[in-house]
């Protein structure tokens, strides 16, 4: 799935003054553009007449390339590093990506009157900015993090979505490396800020545990003085993140602390609970199937309170709350449910589906592509899901597919429900494997759940079973 980094909604407008003021650029030549630049950009694709195109340059790309094609398309304004031969105002800066972030910084200094929270975590990030988004966007305008542009160049690409009507913002976060949070939190400067949990996301950049934990905490680096840090009651790293913490509110959510939850159901396709606050409690009808979806409450009732919103104002707002494409979606064809959570896989949030899938009716198959970025410890994760995934209670069959699918295969084998699990390289071997479950099983109702991280595309497999059923 391909995010789109460009907003649908008219921007505010820059003035070439604020440009070369925002990113201590000058401008060649000192041929400055005259009225408004409606937009800056990144996507050689989409420049056209009014915008900016900024000219990033990675490893292997790079964008002053591209100078030539903008111009073509009418595009009139270019932010660079060197001076391209085209006739086109160029504005010069040290790094244009370091730009991109200045100009983000710019613009979210311009918005005073913003109330700004920032998450992130292993897992369950994508989840808890939909329910924050549901709470907030119903009281005044909200900008939402759109689909994965959480690192360096997507938190600031978000900013300069800001307008003069927003009232919040909900930033995600990532991290890839170190540092990296310590960057975008200080770009977004935000009120509330936490993280949800420390998994295994990640695991190879980092190293281990502790070097994600590290790289974490760095979200706490920039919160306002007079703001508040959330973090989780009850992680394996819920010292370690105390330490990391500079404001002097502070609020935790999960058992044993501030925020949390009791008489917690679950049930097919959502959860019902009472969730408890320092000053109240009320009890929520959760359209979210999972355990893991109760503790994404959780959180985002801490990030909401901790802006002052009212528990009503919560409770209605995460009753309203919306999934995410691919993030555990419930697709009813005749007597089957197909569970599409393809969105993204980490080893936790694969065992948290598991467990969604063994709460639906009928035989239940559980489809899983590899999980990606767990670095020299990947076949040994993959072992051990295996192991798990086979031993969860109600769940009938288990079909790996792709480069670790044996190591998957393995780890079932290693207990004594190892029969539950194939395993196949590729989704054209699993799918006949898949059709000949149904063939069996008919005219039992059956529930199918695909998962894998997102290079997997396991969606692709789910919608050609779709299409044969």
């Amino acid at each position: 799935m391909h995010t789109s980094t460009t907003s649908t909604v008219p921007l505010e407008p820059w003035s070439a003054e604020q440009l070369a003021e925002a990113t201590q650029g000058h401008w060649y030549l000192d041929q400055a553009p005259q009225g408004e630049i409606k937009r800056i950009l990144t996507d050689s694709r989409q420049a056209e007449f009014g915008d900016a195109f900024l000219a990033l340059k990675g490893e292997r790309f790079d964008a002053h390339d591209f100078i030539q094609q903008v111009a073509s398309q009418g595009c009139q304004i270019a932010i660079v590093s060197r001076p391209i031969d085209v006739d086109i105002c160029q504005l010069v800066v040290a790094d244009t990506r370091l730009a991109l972030g200045y100009l983000g910084a710019y613009r979210r200094a311009q918005n005073t009157q913003l109330k700004v929270i920032a998450l992130t975590g292993s897992s369950g990030k994508t989840t808890t900015k939909e329910m924050l988004g549901s709470i907030l966007s119903r009281l005044a305008p909200t900008l939402i993090t759109r689909g994965n542009l959480n690192n360096d160049l997507g938190v600031p690409m978000m900013l300069l979505e800001l307008r003069a009507e927003h009232r919040f913002a909900v930033m995600e976060l990532g991290a890839s490396h170190q540092g990296e949070i310590d960057y975008t939190s200080n770009l977004v400067q935000p009120h509330v800020a936490g993280i949800l949990n420390i998994g295994t996301a990640h695991l190879g950049e980092f190293g281990g545990r502790d070097g994600i934990c590290r790289a974490k905490s760095e979200i706490y680096a920039h919160v306002d003085s007079t703001g508040t840090s959330i973090i989780p009651a009850q992680d394996d790293f819920s010292d370690a993140i105390r330490q990391a913490i500079q404001t002097e509110k502070v609020l935790s959510f999960g058992g044993g602390g501030g925020v949390y939850v009791t008489d917690i159901e679950l049930l097919a396709q959502s959860t019902r609970f009472n969730l408890h606050t320092p000053e109240a409690s009320h009890f929520v009808n959760l359209p979210f199937a999972g355990l893991h979806n109760v503790q994404n409450a959780e959180a985002a009732t801490a990030f909401a309170l901790a802006l002052g919103i009212s528990l009503n104002d919560i409770v209605q707002g995460l009753e309203n709350a919306q999934g995410a494409k691919g993030r555990l979606n419930f697709i009813q064809k005749g007597n089957y449910v197909f569970i599409d959570d393809t969105y993204n896989a980490n080893p936790t949030s694969m065992r948290a589906a598991a467990e969604v899938l063994a709460q639906q009716t009928g035989v239940k198959v559980m489809v899983i592509g590899d999980i990606g970025e767990l670095g020299h410890t990947a076949a040994q994760q993959h072992y051990m899901l295996g192991r798990d995934l086979v031993s969860v209670q109600g769940i009938n069959f288990v079909v790996a597919v792709g480069e670790f699918s044996p190591a998957i295969q393995e780890g079932a084998r290693s207990t004594q429900y190892g029969k539950k699990l194939q395993a196949f390289l590729t989704q054209e071997q699993a799918l006949p494997l898949l059709m000949s479950l149904i063939a069996t099983h008919q005219p039992q109702s059956m529930s199918f759940l695909f998962k894998g991280s997102r290079y997997t595309h396991m969606e692709t497999l789910m919608a050609d079973l779709m299409e044969k059923v």
